[in-house]
């Protein structure tokens, strides 16, 4: 059996892409491996996973990157274009230092769908991903095209969700 870096996709309208993902670092940091996660929308809010990821030392570190989302018709999405770039920029340097074994790019699958950065973009990194890196990409409406680049794709299916009933995101569960 070969061993390879893999490229993994987490996408779909259910919950859990970027949970899943978190499994995957937890498991990888457990296996003594580096794990760099960057967030291409989420940037300022605390999250309950940041705290955990913290504890857990040097060896795995996430980065907000995003300005939050953004899909308001006719916002202008200037600042989020620019931090999407910088943080695909990220990617490409952490990439290219050796020093990570799993890459996590939270969130890209929604900066391509909001028009932040280009799905071509997108596909020149997949090309230019070491062979021996992980890479994992998580949001919803992964486009065909980096789909079929991937070597795992899980879609996560909406069935039910507290939401539908008017129930608020819960501390420890959506956040």
């Amino acid at each position: 059996m070969e061993e390879k870096g893999l490229i993994i996709i987490h996408t779909g309208d259910g919950k859990g892409k970027t949970t899943a993902a978190l499994g995957l670092a937890i498991r990888a940091w457990g296996e003594g491996l580096h794990v760099l996660i960057l967030q291409f929308i989420k940037g300022g809010w605390k999250y309950g996973e940041l705290k955990a990821l913290a504890a857990l030392g040097d060896r795995i570190e996430v980065r907000q990157c995003g300005k939050g989302f953004t899909q308001r018709d006719g916002e202008d999405k200037s600042e989020h274009q620019a931090a999407a770039h910088k943080t695909l920029q990220e990617a490409r340097q952490a990439m290219q230092s050796k020093q990570w074994d799993m890459l996590i790019l939270d969130e890209i699958n929604y900066a391509v769908k909001f028009d932040l950065i280009t799905e071509n973009e997108v596909l020149q990194l997949l090309e230019d991903k070491p062979p021996e890196l992980h890479l994992v990409l998580t949001g919803r409406g992964a486009r065909p095209g980096i789909i079929d680049k991937a070597d795992l794709v899980t879609e996560m299916k909406l069935i039910k969700h507290p939401f539908q009933k008017g129930i608020k995101a819960q501390k420890g569960i959506e956040f």
